[in-house]
């Protein structure tokens, strides 16, 4: 009797057990998922279901390295690990040939003018590989899963042993893609908005003794030198010179025009933790576009680096780069007049029906509107602080 009596109560004690279990899961699956309406603005009209991300206001309807590692980081803010690996699975095996530890993914991606659909430009771009890895690494603390971490550390392998050189007069730098960017001993290319800060202190934090730490310094130094009247270039060029030495100055190709790319660096420098060494220097090399900004109410479109002229006014994406900026700058009126702008003509591109928003003044509001709505930050040390990472931090344990 007294056996059937313990029989009956393990069996209660068990039922109850698988009555609770499903609940701490429930509440996993729910701190994972952030409420972030803008992207699923951007899921509903860039991401397909098979993870690629789409830009379809080019002819080859092409979608970019860039594209998918952005989208990756969004996806992380966001909590959504489905479409993370959808968009990460479409990267491998469209980019890189089914295996990014070892191959660099490409480029571009697109339809040719035979109506194939197909790698258009194999050369790799490294602020998309820096972004992979970054995402990588960041969606492998998160969410605890090391296959994204090994994925990251075989990607980091590949973009120091193909884009990373070592530069007379001047340390270890991050070329721009591993092919095309420099002529041997004479001139080395950059794209100083190829190069946030937070993510490279993330990459310090993973192999402290890798290049991370001087690359992030030698793009502090490159801004100071490039930026005489506080607006950055959207390329460089680096020449060599006698004693071994060399000098910035602007690109053969691009010239000293600063537009599309070098928003960015504004956008990159407002997020980096005030408490990073690398910050005030930033800031101040910035500084240029504070004035022209509020001068107009607007960013300009185009600058020119080396006389300070500007032309033209700059799309809401612009404007929305330039929130983080201001308010790192401690100007919140600023800050405030750009975030309305953004808001206000990324609702009127939105309300255009039949037509794909611009997918890169989306992209930028992404990072610029999410941030200053905190729905993410970047730590000191290049890892970001989430919400619902708190929220699964909160939870009970068994």
């Amino acid at each position: 009797m007294r056996r059937m009596m313990m029989k009956r109560l393990m069996s209660v004690w068990l039922c109850s057990l698988a009555l609770l279990a499903p609940l701490p899961a429930a509440a996993a699956a729910a701190c994972k998922a952030s409420d972030w309406p803008l992207w699923e603005l951007f899921k509903k009209h860039f991401v397909q279901d098979s993870g690629r991300v789409l830009d379809a206001s080019t002819k080859m309807q092409h979608s970019s390295s860039e594209g998918q590692s952005y989208g990756m980081f969004f996806a992380l803010v966001a909590g959504d690990d489905k479409t993370f690996d959808a968009i990460w699975r479409w990267s491998v095996d469209n980019l890189a040939g089914g295996d990014m530890s070892q191959r660099l993914p490409a480029w571009i991606w697109g339809v040719d003018d035979d109506k194939n659909w197909r790698v258009l430009d194999a050369n790799s771009a490294s602020d998309g590989d820096l972004w992979f890895a970054y995402a990588l690494l960041e969606a492998g603390r998160l969410w605890s899963r090391p296959d994204y971490t090994r994925s990251a550390h075989a990607l980091l392998r590949l973009i120091e042993a193909q884009e990373v050189l070592d530069v007379p007069g001047l340390g270890r730098m991050l070329l721009p893609g591993k092919e095309g960017f420099v002529t041997p001993g004479k001139e080395w290319r950059f794209n100083p908005s190829y190069l946030p800060i937070p993510l490279l202190r993330r990459l310090e934090l993973e192999f402290p003794a890798g290049p991370w730490k001087e690359i992030a310094g030698n793009t502090a130094k490159m801004l100071a030198r490039v930026t005489p009247y506080g607006l950055a270039p959207d390329w460089t060029a680096y020449r060599a010179q006698d004693g071994g030495n060399g000098a910035f100055g602007p690109d053969p190709a691009k010239g000293a025009e600063g537009s599309y790319d070098a928003i960015r660096n504004y956008l990159w420098a407002g997020m980096t933790p005030m408490a990073d060494p690398l910050f005030r220097a930033m800031m101040i090399s910035l500084d240029g576009m504070a004035f022209l900004t509020r001068d107009k109410g607007a960013p300009p479109e185009k600058v020119d680096t080396l006389t300070g002229r500007a032309t033209g006014e700059g799309p809401f994406g612009f404007s929305a780069a330039l929130v983080p900026y201001f308010k790192a700058s401690g100007e919140p009126a600023p800050a405030q007049l750009q975030k309305q702008r953004a808001e206000s003509m990324l609702r009127a591109s939105l309300a255009k029906e039949g037509v794909q928003p611009p997918y890169y003044d989306f992209v930028l509001s992404l990072f610029g509107l999410g941030w200053v709505d905190q729905y993410y930050d970047f730590r000191p040390d290049g890892t970001l602080s989430l919400p619902w990472e708190k929220a699964c931090l909160d939870i009970p344990a068994n």
